[in-house]
């Protein structure tokens, strides 16, 4: 088979919204719609930047290179490339994204039901980790099990919960908190890293590329453009769930006041409009939602570190998902207070590769530019990652009042003008290059 089939083609945009769309990606919008309150769509519009566009935008950098992050991050060397991999995949993999799968669903989901205790959370979590594993041993058939499974049965639980957010949301927008007054678009912009959608772009990428393969299309430039499309209809269904849900939580000020989190939004949501039955509908919603991420950046970290370690894909879904299942028994208050510092210190020179990916026809060598500007991107990254910790009290008062510091973001500009130089100085070494030829 040279190409895909229409409902091959709609199976694997479904699969490819259905590895997206975990418990983050439900949880998050809620919250930043009731804080920002008026302000909601400013906000909102920052949040869909990092939270849709840029994941969209990876895909298809990736499909263009072959759906290998090594094979985008040539530019800064294989060393480079590969810490960035490695460090990448742990932090979307076994160290963050996948135990807290395990746990927003069973602390969202099931613990108003059973009670929160670590026995609980140790029974669910073992259950939740076998059908991973069962699920994530043979990814050949993801397209079937995800695509035409699990995915539709997800979006029909969005679509149930997105439709009611238009139709049934209580009246009573609140004021805004002090950090959306000031800064609303800013704000939804950085709340966007924490559904670490561009980071599990990086990672879905070979997934998905592998499950057009798997269909036997062999072509790069059909392999390119059914990840587009892919990639499209997935980002399409994320903008919508995400609006919904703004909405539902703009909406929610009478029946959420004071929530400090997402969960309590919806939880607040699903009690107030379907009664008893709430619970019930917002753990299934939940669990489907992160049993399938949690399929996905499975098989996504095995198959990459398959080919960096003398271990068989399967002996790594085993070990994957056993380590994982130790993780999630943390808690999840642990692993948010690690990981938003981490990802704030990482996000920055994920974003510079992936946006110079498509300028490196521009330059001379690409790696005199990419490479001079992550460094840059990372260093200001960690930087923001410090004050994000609340450990950057060592760090000199300059530096720690960058433009946009406050935001979150001083490593824009500093990135832009090493950007600016380091374009500058390869377009002088091309001329003086051409000169000596």
């Amino acid at each position: 088979m040279t190409s895909l089939k229409s409902q091959d083609v709609l199976a694997l945009g479904f699969m490819t919204f259905a590895l997206f769309v975990g418990a983050g990606n439900i949880i998050f919008p809620p919250i930043v719609g009731l804080q920002a309150g008026p302000h909601v769509w400013l906000a909102a519009l920052g949040f869909l930047i990092t939270a849709v566009g840029l994941p969209v935008i990876t895909l298809v950098a990736l499909a263009k290179v072959g759906g290998a992050m090594d094979a985008l991050s040539t530019p800064i060397g294989r060393a480079a490339g590969v810490l960035l991999g490695v460090v990448c995949y742990l932090a979307v993999g076994p160290l963050f994204a996948t135990p807290r799968t395990a746990t927003v669903s069973f602390e969202v989901g099931l613990a108003p039901l059973t009670g929160e205790s670590p026995l609980a959370l140790f029974a669910y979590s073992l259950v939740y980790f076998a059908i991973v594993l069962g699920v994530s041993l043979y990814p050949g058939r993801l397209l079937d099990t995800v695509g035409r499974v699990l995915g539709p049965m997800k979006i029909l639980a969005l679509l149930i919960l997105g439709g009611t957010a238009f139709v049934l949301t209580p009246d009573g927008v609140g004021s805004a908190t002090a950090a959306y007054q000031a800064a609303p678009f800013s704000q939804g912009f950085i709340n966007g890293y924490l559904t670490m959608d561009t980071l599990g772009a990086l990672v879905f990428g070979i997934v998905i590329v592998n499950a057009i393969r798997s269909r036997g299309v062999t072509s790069p430039q059909m392999i390119t453009r059914y990840a587009i499309i892919a990639g499209l209809i997935a980002g399409v269904g994320l903008a919508l769930v995400y609006i919904s849900l703004f909405r539902l939580g703009a909406g929610s000020h009478s029946i959420a006041e004071g929530a400090t989190n997402g969960a309590a939004v919806l939880h607040a949501y699903v009690q107030h409009t379907f009664g008893g039955l709430g619970s019930v509908f917002l753990a299934v919603l939940i669990s489907l939602a992160c049993l399938v991420t949690a399929v996905g950046l499975t098989c996504a970290c095995a198959e990459y570190f398959s080919r960096l370690v003398p271990l068989s894909y399967r002996s790594l879904v085993i070990i994957l998902a056993a380590f994982s299942l130790l993780v999630s028994n943390l808690g999840l208050t642990k692993l948010i207070q690690i990981s938003v510092p981490v990802l704030t210190a990482i996000y920055p020179p994920c974003i510079v590769l992936i946006a110079l990916s498509f300028c490196w026809g521009l330059w001379h060598a690409a790696a005199r530019v990419v490479g001079p500007v992550m460094v840059v991107a990372t260093l200001f990254g960690i930087v923001d990652g410090l004050k994000a910790a609340d450990l950057d009290g060592w760090l000199p008062s300059w530096l720690t009042s960058l433009p946009l510091a406050e935001q979150g973001l001083a490593w824009l500009l500093p990135s832009a003008v090493m950007l600016a130089l380091a374009s500058g100085y390869d377009w002088w070494r091309g001329k003086a290059q051409q000169a000596l030829a």
